[in-house]
């Protein structure tokens, strides 16, 4: 028997757990189970499914496994609102970072504050995604549910929360929530009067742990329901996006393409960022510094709706993609099927322009991985517009990543090569080398480096794109401008990406 760490993911679509040797980092076994699908623009689960499915990918990941499991840590979606009662019930659904249904809550929170002002205090910008804005909409639907609040976490808090039984939570999701400030380690409650309404907010929130805390030891309950022992730590946790920063090994320089459902183009600093556009979020990381994003709605199902409309498998459409002749004049789409983040347009929709009698089958696979990378790639440029580094690796993680037809956009739209690395769940991977670091008593810092996954492929640029990029802005922005000329319409968030 082997003392393992566990790392787990609990995704919009799935719960996803890693056992690591707690020694190595070698990977033993793996687990998933599947949470209830959803449709945005309402997109709501109810967390108990969260733990069922904690509970279904735990069990597979020990099947057959001689381990005995000493350390536990927790990554999950951003942003979703989990409102619970003063026992611990959950009182209604959560509503996820992809619902927009508060979409004119976000609108009117802008319209209090300039963009500017938000980036300035707390680092973002409202939209629909974030927890504040649904705490908005919650507070205007729904008041009496909001009366008996009295806990309020997102996914990862609350998943600690059934672990350990503490109300704890880290920076990096804080720093999602639109009602924290990294940069002075303190909930901004004056914030939740004003886009709430008056209230003791601080017995509702909360504590905020350090980068290399614990959260505690498990609870009986849970480690019986779980497999796992007695005496194991659970680790702070934290966001999807910024364990996977830790599980790739992410460096200062280096620029991370995440393709799952959402995308996410990010990098790291040690310095707060405040882009007065919103066009990036200036969240914390998972080790004391920051993680400045772009998040888009649309990355992998745009291309699985294009291979279900194409009737073809995932490999078949990539293939489609890459033998598409590079015409400068070739179908270009604004991949916003759902609506979209970056740039904060809610209501709009995908775009497809430049059809012809003579448009085949492969350039509409083309046009799906240029519209989700394009968009991508602008938010890459818009860190870089604020002097973050983006010159050092370019690394493609999430199940898009397995495709070399997104590989190969990138790097061509980028021209820079794009790596991938050992580290097909980078969430889980990140959770599990901050739960080694607590059972171990050393830094989350330490132990990415010592676990950094190696290199398994890279893709050299190997055609110029630049001809399709303007094409691409002018398309993109067609939707900002209905949104500009009615100022109170939810797309005036931002037009800016």
């Amino acid at each position: 028997m082997i003392d393992v760490v566990a790392g787990v993911d609990s995704s919009t679509q799935s719960c996803t757990v890693e056992l690591r040797d707690a020694a190595t980092g070698a990977l033993v076994a793996t687990g998933r189970a599947p949470h209830p699908v959803t449709h945005p623009p309402v997109s709501e689960q109810d967390p108990e499914a969260w733990w069922a499915a904690l509970v279904a990918a735990m069990a597979e990941a020990r099947r057959g496994a001689d381990v005995r499991i000493v350390a536990v840590g927790v990554g999950a979606q951003c942003h979703g609102l989990v409102v619970s009662d003063a026992d611990g019930r959950v009182l209604r659904p959560a509503r996820l970072w992809n619902d927009t249904t508060s979409a004119p809550q976000a609108a009117a929170l802008l319209a209090r504050h300039p963009a500017a002002w938000w980036a300035q205090q707390i680092g973002i910008v409202p939209s629909a995604a974030i927890t504040v804005s649904k705490l908005a909409l919650l507070a205007e639907t729904e008041p009496e549910t909001l009366a008996r609040a009295r806990h309020l976490s997102v996914p990862h808090d609350w998943l600690t929360y059934r672990l350990t039984g503490r109300r704890v939570t880290d920076r990096s999701d804080a720093s999602g929530t639109g009602y924290y400030s990294a940069a002075t380690r303190r909930w901004r409650t004056d914030i939740l009067d004003e886009a709430v309404g008056e209230r003791d907010w601080a017995p509702l929130l909360p504590e905020v742990l350090g980068p290399d805390e614990a959260a505690g030891r498990i609870l009986p309950a849970a480690a019986d329901a779980l497999g796992i022992d007695r005496d194991a730590q659970v680790s702070a946790g934290g966001g999807d996006q910024h364990l996977a920063a830790q599980g790739i090994g992410l460096g200062e320089g280096d620029v991370a393409y995440s393709l799952g459902t959402s995308g996410v183009v990010f990098a790291t600093t040690p310095d707060p960022v405040a882009d007065v556009t919103g066009a990036v979020d200036g969240v914390a990381n998972v080790t004391g510094g920051y993680l400045p994003l772009v998040c888009t709605l649309n990355a992998t199902k745009v291309t699985d709706t294009i291979a279900r409309l194409l009737g073809v498998d995932h490999r078949e459409l990539t293939d489609l993609a890459l033998a598409a002749p590079l015409d400068p004049e070739r179908p270009v789409l604004a991949a916003y099927l759902d609506g979209e983040r970056s740039p904060r347009l809610p209501s709009a929709r995908g775009m497809l322009a430049g059809i012809t009698t003579a448009t085949g089958r492969e350039q509409l696979a083309l046009a799906a991985f240029e519209g989700v990378a394009l968009g991508l790639v602008r938010g890459e440029r818009a860190l870089a517009a604020l002097g973050i580094p983006t010159t050092g690796h370019t690394i493609a993680i999430g199940g898009g990543a397995r495709s070399l037809a997104y590989r190969q956009v990138i790097a061509d739209l980028t021209q820079r090569p794009v790596h991938t690395v050992d580290a097909p769940e980078g969430t889980a991977r990140g959770a599990a080398i901050q739960a080694a670091a607590v059972h171990r008593g050393e830094t989350v810092a330490a132990v990415t480096a010592a676990w950094r996954p190696a290199t398994t492929s890279v893709t050299e640029p190997a055609a110029d794109r630049s001809d399709v990029w303007d094409r691409y802005l002018h398309l993109a922005d067609l939707q900002a401008e209905p949104a500009a000329a009615h100022p109170l319409s939810p797309e005036r968030e931002d037009t800016h990406v």
